[in-house]
């Protein structure tokens, strides 16, 4: 029966069959092995730190009668223990065509960290079962030998980890105690599951997840987006179909109740919460916070750390701290987890070691203080508006190959007096024209520069964990932080005052106003979180450009955005047209 949201038919699309696209695939017999302290899936993998149970395709019910399957790996003992669910379509342990070998270097995580039993971008039951937990490793609906269709997020998704959160919870292994946990889409799901409040979820842990998809993911500022989730999408397997998402971007390309049900209900979110963030992973950066900040209880953490998400999921403190906060809401342990301060961010500064774990008081920080900066033709940005009226343009139709080297993007520059921190989401306010089209994609990017000018790049990897030189890393995102990026499509200039913010614009993309070739329009661009420390004497530069300007997820999507700009593109500078930059400031 196809899923219908709201009255609206979701369509459908194939995925691969296991069988002939996935070399690791292991048939779908179910089995029950004992994997004893010390054991090794491989001579170079992580070992066993206590003896495991492993219940391979275990069938779990929904509440329509399909069956889905996954791996529970639990402690080899009589003892209790609450279930960590990792849900995701990735394949449930060890399959899929996802893992760290898909990034140059592992992003710094060695195979001898791993048993090679972990499911992609979730915890390693190898250390797990060692703590006192269950490892659930959900294949989702649809996925692999699990029945149904492939679904992606939604309530429907979130009713789904409803039942599964149940189901396990009346396990005679559990403890009645069930938690969620894991980076990206094992983060977004949790958002919605989450939101469906099962009786039995005691709390979650989303490391890294977007919580809107059209607004954050698929069409940014109005500008499709589609190259990273379509290079998931022909990953997918399983024996029936998935949701076609690009097929329903395609036939809605303005927002309606589908996509308003990928909006996952911050405000329905009723147990405490350990959101982790990075200023980073750009594909979750927007939604980590927009999550921490509408969660309507004081229950939640927020923690912003300085590298990328599955670096951070395997440190050992990282663990050490997620158990901390497991043993408190899973198990009802008096551990004093409560007094952990509730926002630590690290703070970047691209040239030295990044601040880390600096508390505030709560995100946005209380204290932040806003400045105005204005663009002039010059090239400058000053704190007082320019005498000089005129505007400069770009050639907006050039192809981004994203690799931090594209030409065709304006630079503004602003020299920091005394030492700052930009902390929070800075706004461009721009007023610009197009002689060639009734509308326009305009990006925007703010980067570090060194005293002498030079841009700086952050590596989000230590060196000595990538074991390569600086100069040998690639230019990727999940290795490379350029900055923080925006983007507007101009006919979406009006703003959704439900949603937006004092920090943060968000635009009616329920329908579109073209502009009049020629004319001046106002776009008032929100550009993501950050946090970077300038020292006196360095410099702020905002580019504007007609392009993304961000790096690409992995090689092989280099160039792939499409470009629907036409001609060039003017920035109006000056008298009425006063486009400025307003950066939030904090003191540390």
């Amino acid at each position: 029966m196809p899923l219908k949201v709201g009255s609206i038919e979701v369509l459908q699309c194939p995925v691969k069959d296991p069988e002939s696209s996935d070399p690791r695939y292991d048939g779908p017999e179910p089995s029950l092995t004992i994997l004893e302290k010390g054991f090794r899936k491989d001579p170079d993998a992580a070992a066993f730190q206590a003896a495991t149970i492993f219940e391979k395709d275990v069938k779990l019910s929904l509440r329509d009668g399909v069956k889905i399957r996954a791996d529970i790996f639990r402690p080899n003992d009589n003892v209790k223990v609450p279930a960590l669910i990792a849900w995701s379509p990735y394949g449930k342990t060890g399959r899929g065509h996802f893992n760290l070998d898909v990034v140059p270097g592992r992003v710094g995580v060695p195979k001898s960290r791993v048993s090679g039993f972990e499911k992609f971008e979730a915890p390693d039951p190898a250390e797990w079962t060692a703590r006192g937990y269950a490892i659930v490793n959900v294949d989702a609906r649809g996925v692999y030998d699990s029945e149904g269709d492939i679904r992606w997020w939604g309530s429907a998704e979130g009713r789904d980890g409803y039942d599964v959160v149940e189901e396990l919870a009346k396990l005679p292994w559990c403890n009645g105690s069930v938690a969620l946990v894991g980076n990206s889409w094992l983060s977004i799901a949790q958002w919605f599951i989450a939101a469906e409040r099962p009786p039995h979820l005691k709390c979650i842990a989303p490391l890294e997840g977007a919580s809107d998809i059209y607004r954050e993911l698929l069409c940014r500022g109005g500008i499709p987006t589609w190259p990273f989730l379509g290079f998931v999408a022909q990953t997918m397997c399983g024996r029936n179909e998935q949701e076609d998402v690009k097929g329903m971007l395609d036939q809605y390309p303005l927002m309606n109740e589908y996509w308003e049900d990928k909006r996952a209900k911050m405000d329905k979110i009723n147990v405490p919460a350990y959101v982790l963030a990075s200023y980073s992973t750009f594909l979750h950066t927007m939604g980590s916070f927009r999550a921490f900040e509408e969660i309507s209880h004081d229950q939640k953490w927020l923690r912003v750390h300085p590298t990328q998400e599955w670096y951070d999921l395997y440190q050992e403190s990282t663990n050490d701290e997620l158990q901390k906060f497991f043993d408190k809401y899973t198990k009802g342990l008096d551990n004093g987890w409560e007094s952990t301060p509730k926002v630590r961010v690290s703070l970047l500064r691209f040239n030295q070691d990044p601040i880390i774990n600096h508390v505030l008081e709560d995100w946005p920080a209380p204290s932040t203080t806003y400045q105005e900066l204005y663009l002039g033709i010059d090239g400058l940005l000053s704190s007082t508006a320019p005498t000089a009226v005129g505007d400069i343009s770009y050639q907006a139709d050039v192809k981004s190959l994203q690799m931090a080297t594209d030409t065709e993007e304006l630079s503004f520059e602003y020299t920091f007096p005394q030492k700052s921190c930009i902390l929070g989401c800075s706004r461009a306010i721009l007023f610009v024209s197009c002689d060639d089209s009734d509308d326009m994609d305009v990006f925007v990017q703010l980067r570090k520069a060194d005293a002498d000018g030079n841009l700086l790049e952050n590596i989000n990897i230590p060196l000595e964990d990538l074991k390569i030189e600086a100069k040998d890393v690639e230019s990727i995102n999940p290795l490379k932080y350029l900055g923080p990026p925006g983007g507007l499509r101009a006919s979406h200039a009006a703003l959704d005052q439900a949603l937006s913010t004092t920090s943060w614009p968000e635009h009616d993309f329920s329908s579109r106003t073209p502009v009049p070739k020629g004319k001046i329009v106002k776009l008032d661009i929100g550009i993501w979180q950050t946090g970077i420390v300038f020292d006196a004497g360095e410099k702020l530069i905002l580019k504007v450009s007609g392009h993304n300007m961000t790096l690409a997820e992995f090689p092989p999507l280099r160039g792939q955005i499409p470009n629907a700009n036409v001609g060039q593109h003017h920035i109006h500078c000056g008298g009425a047209n006063q486009s400025k930059l307003i950066i939030p400031l904090v003191e540390i």
